[in-house]
Protein backbone atom coordinates (compact mmCIF):
# COMPACT_ATOMS: atom_id res chain seq x y z
CA UNK A 1 0.00 0.00 0.00
CA UNK A 2 1.37 3.40 -1.36
CA UNK A 3 1.60 5.95 1.75
CA UNK A 4 0.26 9.15 1.11
CA UNK A 5 1.88 12.54 0.75
CA UNK A 6 1.03 15.49 1.52
CA UNK A 7 3.15 18.50 0.54
CA UNK A 8 2.51 22.35 0.73
CA UNK A 9 4.35 24.85 -1.70
CA UNK A 10 4.53 28.00 -0.22
CA UNK A 11 5.69 29.83 -3.66
CA UNK A 12 7.12 32.93 -3.04
CA UNK A 13 4.91 33.85 0.12
CA UNK A 14 5.52 34.17 3.85
CA UNK A 15 8.68 36.03 5.94
CA UNK A 16 11.09 33.74 7.55
CA UNK A 17 9.48 34.55 11.12
CA UNK A 18 5.93 33.40 9.33
CA UNK A 19 7.64 30.39 8.14
CA UNK A 20 9.45 29.19 11.02
CA UNK A 21 6.20 30.21 13.79
CA UNK A 22 4.28 27.99 11.28
CA UNK A 23 6.05 25.17 11.73
CA UNK A 24 6.68 25.36 15.44
CA UNK A 25 2.33 25.96 15.57
CA UNK A 26 1.66 22.60 13.31
CA UNK A 27 4.72 20.50 14.72
CA UNK A 28 3.54 18.52 17.54
CA UNK A 29 -0.09 18.30 15.57
CA UNK A 30 1.43 16.03 12.64
CA UNK A 31 0.35 12.32 12.45
CA UNK A 32 3.42 9.63 12.51
CA UNK A 33 5.14 9.79 9.16
CA UNK A 34 3.92 6.16 9.07
CA UNK A 35 0.96 7.20 8.73
CA UNK A 36 0.94 10.26 6.38
CA UNK A 37 4.29 11.73 4.71
CA UNK A 38 3.77 15.68 5.66
CA UNK A 39 6.17 17.68 3.55
CA UNK A 40 6.96 21.44 3.39
CA UNK A 41 8.27 23.07 0.10
CA UNK A 42 9.26 26.55 1.32
CA UNK A 43 11.27 29.92 -0.41
CA UNK A 44 15.08 28.81 0.10
CA UNK A 45 15.39 31.56 2.82
CA UNK A 46 13.07 29.88 4.99
CA UNK A 47 14.54 26.23 5.18
CA UNK A 48 17.57 26.35 7.81
CA UNK A 49 14.58 27.98 10.28
CA UNK A 50 12.17 25.68 9.71
CA UNK A 51 14.37 22.66 9.50
CA UNK A 52 15.47 22.93 12.62
CA UNK A 53 11.88 23.91 14.30
CA UNK A 54 11.06 20.47 12.08
CA UNK A 55 13.91 18.61 13.47
CA UNK A 56 12.70 15.35 15.95
CA UNK A 57 8.92 15.94 14.15
CA UNK A 58 7.27 14.22 11.49
CA UNK A 59 7.90 17.00 8.90
CA UNK A 60 9.61 16.62 6.01
CA UNK A 61 11.57 19.79 3.96
CA UNK A 62 11.34 20.20 0.78
CA UNK A 63 13.09 22.97 -1.47
CA UNK A 64 10.81 24.33 -4.42
CA UNK A 65 13.70 24.11 -6.91
CA UNK A 66 17.47 23.78 -7.59
CA UNK A 67 20.12 23.88 -10.26
CA UNK A 68 21.15 20.38 -11.57
CA UNK A 69 25.47 21.51 -11.24
CA UNK A 70 27.06 20.93 -7.94
CA UNK A 71 28.42 24.45 -7.84
CA UNK A 72 30.00 27.39 -10.58
CA UNK A 73 28.95 30.69 -11.85
CA UNK A 74 25.71 30.55 -11.88
CA UNK A 75 24.68 33.04 -9.99
CA UNK A 76 21.02 33.04 -7.93
CA UNK A 77 20.88 29.57 -8.05
CA UNK A 78 21.02 26.73 -5.41
CA UNK A 79 23.07 23.55 -5.71
CA UNK A 80 21.73 19.93 -4.28
CA UNK A 81 24.89 19.75 -2.75
CA UNK A 82 23.65 23.26 -0.74
CA UNK A 83 20.38 21.51 0.06
CA UNK A 84 21.89 18.05 1.30
CA UNK A 85 23.81 20.34 3.82
CA UNK A 86 20.71 21.69 4.71
CA UNK A 87 19.09 18.19 5.21
CA UNK A 88 16.72 18.79 2.83
CA UNK A 89 14.47 16.26 2.00
CA UNK A 90 12.47 16.53 -1.04
CA UNK A 91 12.94 18.91 -4.00
CA UNK A 92 9.85 20.48 -6.25
CA UNK A 93 11.02 20.18 -10.02
CA UNK A 94 9.22 21.18 -13.25
CA UNK A 95 6.69 23.26 -11.63
CA UNK A 96 4.60 24.74 -14.25
CA UNK A 97 5.30 27.92 -12.88
CA UNK A 98 9.22 27.31 -13.47
CA UNK A 99 8.39 26.27 -17.08
CA UNK A 100 6.03 28.85 -17.39
CA UNK A 101 8.42 31.76 -16.47
CA UNK A 102 11.67 30.29 -16.13
CA UNK A 103 12.56 28.42 -18.64
CA UNK A 104 12.20 24.88 -17.15
CA UNK A 105 12.73 22.37 -20.09
CA UNK A 106 11.72 18.86 -20.05
CA UNK A 107 15.89 17.72 -20.26
CA UNK A 108 16.53 20.60 -17.54
CA UNK A 109 13.82 18.75 -15.82
CA UNK A 110 15.63 15.07 -16.12
CA UNK A 111 18.96 16.50 -15.37
CA UNK A 112 17.54 17.79 -12.08
CA UNK A 113 16.37 14.82 -10.89
CA UNK A 114 18.96 12.60 -11.50
CA UNK A 115 21.18 15.52 -9.75
CA UNK A 116 18.49 14.73 -6.73
CA UNK A 117 19.53 11.56 -6.45
CA UNK A 118 22.97 11.93 -6.30
CA UNK A 119 22.38 14.47 -2.75
CA UNK A 120 20.36 11.93 -1.34
CA UNK A 121 16.55 14.16 -1.87
CA UNK A 122 13.68 13.03 -3.12
CA UNK A 123 12.23 14.98 -6.09
CA UNK A 124 8.71 15.83 -6.98
CA UNK A 125 8.40 16.23 -10.48
CA UNK A 126 5.60 18.09 -11.60
CA UNK A 127 3.45 17.65 -15.08
CA UNK A 128 0.33 18.40 -16.15
CA UNK A 129 -1.32 20.00 -19.23
CA UNK A 130 -2.61 23.82 -20.40
CA UNK A 131 -6.17 24.62 -20.98
CA UNK A 132 -5.96 24.79 -24.73
CA UNK A 133 -4.20 21.26 -24.75
CA UNK A 134 -6.95 19.99 -22.74
CA UNK A 135 -9.11 21.38 -24.75
CA UNK A 136 -7.63 20.09 -27.91
CA UNK A 137 -7.50 16.67 -26.46
CA UNK A 138 -3.78 16.09 -25.91
CA UNK A 139 -3.59 16.00 -22.53
CA UNK A 140 -2.58 12.44 -22.15
CA UNK A 141 -0.29 12.31 -24.93
CA UNK A 142 1.62 15.45 -23.67
CA UNK A 143 1.48 14.59 -19.88
CA UNK A 144 3.00 11.17 -20.88
CA UNK A 145 5.93 12.95 -23.07
CA UNK A 146 6.97 15.19 -19.73
CA UNK A 147 6.56 11.92 -17.52
CA UNK A 148 9.14 9.62 -19.74
CA UNK A 149 11.69 12.78 -20.52
CA UNK A 150 12.13 13.44 -16.92
CA UNK A 151 12.10 9.75 -15.76
CA UNK A 152 14.48 9.15 -18.86
CA UNK A 153 17.99 7.20 -17.23
CA UNK A 154 16.68 6.37 -13.96
CA UNK A 155 16.99 3.36 -11.81
CA UNK A 156 14.09 1.18 -11.01
CA UNK A 157 14.96 1.60 -7.30
CA UNK A 158 15.11 5.33 -8.31
CA UNK A 159 11.87 5.33 -10.38
CA UNK A 160 10.17 3.96 -7.24
CA UNK A 161 10.92 7.04 -5.02
CA UNK A 162 10.19 9.77 -7.51
CA UNK A 163 6.80 11.86 -6.10
CA UNK A 164 4.98 12.32 -9.11
CA UNK A 165 2.68 15.66 -9.10
CA UNK A 166 -0.23 16.29 -11.95
CA UNK A 167 -1.07 19.69 -11.98
CA UNK A 168 -2.90 20.89 -14.41
CA UNK A 169 -2.21 24.42 -15.23
CA UNK A 170 -5.36 25.52 -15.88
CA UNK A 171 -6.52 24.38 -12.56
CA UNK A 172 -3.49 25.72 -10.62
CA UNK A 173 -4.25 29.22 -8.60
CA UNK A 174 -7.53 29.84 -10.85
CA UNK A 175 -10.00 28.29 -8.00
CA UNK A 176 -11.18 25.59 -10.93
CA UNK A 177 -10.35 21.70 -9.84
CA UNK A 178 -10.25 18.84 -11.97
CA UNK A 179 -12.82 16.13 -10.75
CA UNK A 180 -11.85 13.83 -9.06
CA UNK A 181 -12.67 11.48 -12.00
CA UNK A 182 -10.63 13.52 -14.36
CA UNK A 183 -7.78 13.79 -12.02
CA UNK A 184 -7.84 10.16 -11.42
CA UNK A 185 -7.69 9.50 -15.25
CA UNK A 186 -4.09 11.18 -16.07
CA UNK A 187 -2.67 9.64 -12.91
CA UNK A 188 -3.74 5.90 -13.50
CA UNK A 189 -2.33 6.97 -17.31
CA UNK A 190 0.93 8.42 -15.45
CA UNK A 191 0.96 5.08 -13.63
CA UNK A 192 0.93 3.05 -16.93
CA UNK A 193 3.62 4.96 -18.59
CA UNK A 194 5.58 4.13 -15.09
CA UNK A 195 4.32 0.71 -15.83
CA UNK A 196 5.70 0.10 -19.80
CA UNK A 197 8.94 2.19 -18.65
CA UNK A 198 10.10 0.89 -15.71
CA UNK A 199 7.73 -2.24 -15.34
CA UNK A 200 4.31 -3.17 -13.22
CA UNK A 201 6.58 -3.56 -9.87
CA UNK A 202 7.71 0.12 -9.96
CA UNK A 203 4.68 1.50 -11.63
CA UNK A 204 2.34 -0.03 -8.10
CA UNK A 205 5.28 1.67 -5.68
CA UNK A 206 5.65 5.07 -7.34
CA UNK A 207 3.36 7.62 -5.94
CA UNK A 208 0.87 10.13 -7.87
CA UNK A 209 -0.07 13.40 -6.37
CA UNK A 210 -2.68 15.72 -7.44
CA UNK A 211 -2.32 19.25 -7.53
CA UNK A 212 -4.40 22.46 -9.01
CA UNK A 213 -6.81 24.18 -6.12
CA UNK A 214 -6.72 21.22 -3.57
CA UNK A 215 -8.29 22.51 -0.17
CA UNK A 216 -10.30 20.32 2.47
CA UNK A 217 -13.39 20.55 0.57
CA UNK A 218 -11.99 18.86 -2.05
CA UNK A 219 -8.81 16.36 -0.47
CA UNK A 220 -10.95 13.63 0.71
CA UNK A 221 -12.45 12.70 -2.86
CA UNK A 222 -9.56 13.19 -4.54
CA UNK A 223 -7.97 10.74 -2.33
CA UNK A 224 -10.59 8.44 -2.52
CA UNK A 225 -9.51 7.68 -5.84
CA UNK A 226 -7.21 4.55 -7.04
CA UNK A 227 -4.63 6.43 -8.07
CA UNK A 228 -4.32 9.75 -6.67
CA UNK A 229 -1.56 9.03 -3.35
CA UNK A 230 -1.80 12.68 -2.19
CA UNK A 231 -1.73 16.51 -2.98
CA UNK A 232 0.59 19.23 -4.28
CA UNK A 233 -1.01 22.26 -2.28
CA UNK A 234 -0.65 25.82 -2.80
CA UNK A 235 -3.07 28.38 -1.44
CA UNK A 236 -4.57 26.18 1.22
CA UNK A 237 -1.10 25.24 2.94
CA UNK A 238 -0.39 28.30 3.94
CA UNK A 239 -2.58 28.68 6.94
CA UNK A 240 -1.99 25.93 9.55
CA UNK A 241 -5.67 24.92 9.82
CA UNK A 242 -6.51 24.80 6.29
CA UNK A 243 -3.09 22.50 5.66
CA UNK A 244 -3.90 20.12 8.78
CA UNK A 245 -7.05 19.39 7.71
CA UNK A 246 -5.03 18.34 4.16
CA UNK A 247 -2.84 16.13 6.25
CA UNK A 248 -5.93 14.25 8.12
CA UNK A 249 -7.49 13.55 5.02
CA UNK A 250 -4.14 12.47 4.15
CA UNK A 251 -3.84 10.05 7.47
CA UNK A 252 -7.15 8.84 6.40
CA UNK A 253 -7.35 7.99 3.18
CA UNK A 254 -6.00 4.39 3.03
Amino acid sequence: MRKPIIAGNWKMNKLVAEGARFVVDIRESVPSDEEVETVICAPFVHIPFISEAAREFHIKIGAQNMHYEESGAFTGEVSPKMLEDLLVDYVIIGHSERRQYFNETDESVNKKTKAAFEHDLLPIVCVGESLEQREADQTMTFVESQVRQALDGLTNEQAKQVVLAYEPIWAIGTGKTATSEQANEVCAHIRNVVKDQFGEEVAEAVRIQYGGSVKPENIEELLSMTDIDGALVGGASMKEDSFMKLVEAGKNAR
